[in-house]
């Protein structure tokens, strides 16, 4: 059955990924290293990808804005919040907040934020079109075009 390229709602590509983070992912400080935190949200947005496109295969092509705000220490919980933001004719732009949690106190803070550009593959590897994002809120709007203005940017720095 031939799959819908009808506009997807950006809400069903919404993914959380909750994960504790242990004593072998950080430095002798404790302090959680960055590379741990961009596989976490690497997969958080390739789930986001495949949500939204639903083809055979997704694959990153490359991470944007990527900040580093806080440490995340071990024993804190660390949240990946991905959503598709963007589409092109094959790729996507996925928006992630990444959050700290102490699971003591409950206290949540903003430690990350990214955007990452995945390609949607078909069967044999090839890239695929996949379907437009759409906007249900305002908020969503917003993030849409804050998506959209950093994917302009990037494609003018390859043309540059």
């Amino acid at each position: 059955m031939p799959r819908s390229l009808d506009p997807v709602p950006m809400s069903q590509s919404a993914t959380t990924m909750s994960r504790l983070m242990q004593p072998d992912e950080a430095n002798v400080y404790g302090n959680v290293h960055g590379g741990a935190i961009l596989k976490y949200i690497d997969e958080a947005a390739a789930v986001a990808a495949w949500r939204h496109a639903r083809v055979p295969k997704v694959v990153t092509a490359s991470f944007e804005r990527m900040s580093f705000k806080e440490p995340v220490f071990v024993g804190d919980i660390l949240h990946c919040h991905a959503t598709v933001r963007h589409t092109g004719r094959t790729s996507m732009v996925i928006g992630v907040r990444v959050e700290g949690e102490d699971p003591s106190t409950g206290d949540v803070r903003h430690v990350a934020s990214a955007h990452v550009t995945f390609v949607g593959l078909d069967k044999t590897g090839k890239p695929t079109e996949v379907p437009e994002v759409r906007a249900e809120t305002e908020e969503e709007q917003e993030k849409m075009e804050r998506a959209q203005r950093i994917h302009e940017a990037i494609k003018a720095a390859l043309r540059g």
